[in-house]
């Protein structure tokens, strides 16, 4: 299928026009969804010129089915269930046990790699731009969200560039403003509105994250 956006950094750039009212604030953070989230979020933050850092989330996928998720984590502890999904499953609590600590492995994983020796971000009091390359079910963005109150943010705008009609609107109870660029009724899958939607790589995260850092040092 023709996807709408070309590629995540096109997506992002259609993304920032949306978002024009936060440009240049310094109360502003954007925050990307490792991996895919970061390559939109860096055209956003670039774009409005404010700063940009990673937000780890991981979901929790029912084995041998990992695309269905049964929750996810996130920085700080927090964990959001699907409980719909948690309640078809034999054995519900030892699988999520299970998945959960692999994947706070995965996570600390991540926040290191990422980071390089970087401390996490001031959340606090803060207007969070919390971004990734679409909705799904939402559990990742959930489990986000979620964490970031327990932070302290001020205010969190959930942005992506598509999502199904009926995600977007659940996340107007739980985001303070929710952006979804487009919102097509007929919605499969994310993939399917980008003509490449290829993985992002760890690779890629950092020098996006060390680019952005450059690019503000550059234009300040």
């Amino acid at each position: 299928m023709e996807g709408a956006f070309p590629d995540r950094a096109a997506a992002g750039k259609l993304l920032a026009e949306k978002l024009q009212q936060y440009a240049g604030r310094d109360d502003v953070i954007v925050l990307g969804l490792p991996r895919g989230g970061v390559p939109v979020a860096y055209e956003v933050a670039r774009v409005l010129r404010v700063p940009l850092d990673v937000f780890i989330v991981r979901k929790l996928g029912v084995p041998g089915f990992e695309e269905l998720a049964v929750g996810a984590i996130a920085s700080g502890g927090v964990r959001v269930l699907n409980d719909d999904v948690a309640r078809a499953l034999p054995n519900a609590n030892e699988i999520i046990e299970a998945v959960t600590q692999r994947e706070i492995a995965e996570l600390q994983r991540r926040e290191q790699e990422y980071r390089d020796g970087r401390s996490s971000p001031q959340i606090e009091n803060r207007t969070v731009i919390l971004i990734d390359d679409g909705l799904a079910t939402g559990a990742t963005m959930r489990a986000a969200v979620k964490a970031l109150r327990q932070r302290g943010a001020a205010k969190i705008v959930v942005a992506v560039p598509v999502g199904p009609p009926d995600t977007c609107k659940e996340f107007e109870d739980e985001a303070d403003e929710v952006v979804c660029a487009s919102a097509p009724e007929f919605f499969q899958a994310v993939g399917q509105y980008y003509d490449d939607f290829s993985q992002t790589t760890d690779e890629e995260v950092r020098e996006l994250l060390a680019r952005s850092v450059e690019d503000r040092s550059t234009s300040a």
